[in-house]
């Protein structure tokens, strides 16, 4: 299907988040028909049309619950929002219509212009693509940030010129439906478990990831990670062309760590970066983060000077093992985006101090015995809230870890962490699960924290 052929047709467009507002509202402006379903039924008419730009207010139709036969017969192209698995009740129908279904980022790449880059994995999407951002915006005239990152790529792009560079952090659930979206250089950062309560299985995610590179060629980029299993495998089949980094390896050809200064190796001919310490970021995976970020920019063409000044800089993002006081002795530290085990492993490595962590809330089908194995000396005391507590507690029991507590709100966790801490310890909230059943997302639970924290004497 081809952008032309939604012209004048009815678009369904699933969820009413902010893929689906952007959607809506791309979907107006290049005169297609756009047909909103959002199947909370607890949610009402005015409520989504508050959120959708006022031009899209009339223009837009809204269903509310269950989708009729009879109008899934009049949609031409269908735009699920990424919170929609493909093999929901109503996406089944869809597919059985024979109705095609375009992921929001699918359907944006088809109308945007300018240079692409994407940026998956499952972790350290969010800084590597904040960072990639900045420098892309100290070298190029007219860039943009989109995606997961909390931007819609839909809704911006009509704004992109033949000149623009788009810098984009794309999910999984976001890669299931791609066909002419192309990224003139992409990334996968890691494939850890995640999201299997959404992708089943290990296979079937790690594919989603790698759709990233979807229609790339020899003449295009992808930069992989040597040191995960899944992106040093798929490296001998990617169709573009690959840069690898490591922190653990001493490449003949792409980035790598050795002690504490970052080399290019080219032809096994090695070229100092720089040190690490030269940047904001702490912890192992941000010396990932950065070198990715490093080999992103290369590819497009930004000298290693501008980079690298950007590099120096940057701040850590907000909710990825972010600093937030010290109080009465104690370091607090928000990783609320640590929603998995692999992630949280980075926040507990980037601890220096005996650390108290909060950890639990939405079961996503993880396994957490990697998670409570590198706990090691650093974490003294296991404070456990949410869905997933006694599975957690379980697993540390079963690694002769005990050193852990339940709480049943977060706020008496809070109130727990600060009481037990001495000085000379942290706190670091990094749950290695989503914040479903406690908060409506990450950064509410990151932000929380974070008001706790401030308002604590000194």
């Amino acid at each position: 299907m081809k952008a032309a052929d939604i012209i004048g047709k009815n678009v369904l467009v699933i969820g009413s988040g902010l893929s689906g507002v952007g959607s809506v509202r791309l979907l107006n402006q290049v005169g297609a028909v756009p047909v909103m379903l959002e199947e909370n039924t607890k949610v009402t008419e005015d409520d989504i049309r508050a959120k959708l730009h006022e031009e899209d207010r009339a223009k837009t139709k809204i269903i509310i619950g269950e989708i009729s036969d009879e109008v899934l017969d009049t949609i031409a192209l269908t735009v699920p929002s990424p919170a929609v698995p493909l093999d929901a009740p109503t996406v089944m129908r869809i597919k059985e219509k024979n109705i095609p279904i375009w992921s929001e980022i699918e359907l944006a790449y088809n109308f945007a212009k300018g240079k692409v880059i994407a940026i998956t994995g499952t972790n350290g999407k969010t800084t590597t693509t904040t960072l990639v951002g900045e420098i892309m915006k100290a070298h190029f005239a007219d860039t943009y940030v989109v995606g997961n990152i909390g931007v819609s790529y839909a809704e911006s792009a009509l704004l992109m010129k033949e000149d623009s560079v788009t810098t984009g952090e794309i999910s999984s659930f976001q890669l299931e439906a791609v066909d002419n979206f192309h990224a003139n250089v992409s990334a996968i950062l890691n494939i850890t478990p995640d999201h299997l309560n959404r992708h089943h299985t290990m296979e079937c995610y790690a594919a989603m990831k790698e759709n990233v590179t979807n229609r790339q060629t020899k003449d295009d980029t992808c930069v992989l990670n040597y040191d995960n299993e899944y992106t040093r495998d798929f490296g001998s089949r990617c169709p573009a062309k690959v840069v690898f980094f490591s922190t653990k390896e001493k490449l003949q050809d792409g980035f790598y760590l050795d002690g504490e200064e970052i080399f290019l190796s080219t032809a096994g001919s090695s070229m100092k970066v720089m040190n690490i310490h030269d940047m904001n970021l702490v912890g192992e995976c941000n010396v990932q983060n950065v070198m990715a970020a490093i080999a992103i920019s290369l590819a497009m063409g930004v000298p290693l000077a501008t980079i690298l000044e950007v590099i120096r800089t940057f701040k850590a993002v907000e909710h990825r093992i972010e600093y937030v006081a010290t109080k009465k002795g104690v370091d607090y530290y928000n990783d609320s985006k640590g929603t998995n085990p692999d992630a949280a492993i980075q926040g507990i490595r980037a601890m220096s101090k005996p650390t108290i962590l909060i950890g639990g809330g939405y079961d996503k089908g993880s396994e957490y015995d990697e998670w409570i194995e590198c706990f090691g000396d650093t974490v003294k005391l296991l404070v456990l809230i949410g869905q997933t507590r006694e599975k957690i507690a379980e697993c540390a029991k079963k690694h002769g870890f005990t050193k852990y507590v339940f709480k049943d709100t977060y706020e008496e966790a809070l109130e727990f962490c600060t009481r037990s801490a001495e000085p000379g310890d942290a706190v670091l909230l990094s749950p290695a699960c989503a914040s479903w059943d406690m908060f409506p997302n990450y950064e509410t639970r990151g932000k929380r924290f974070k008001e706790y924290v401030n308002k604590l004497s000194d």
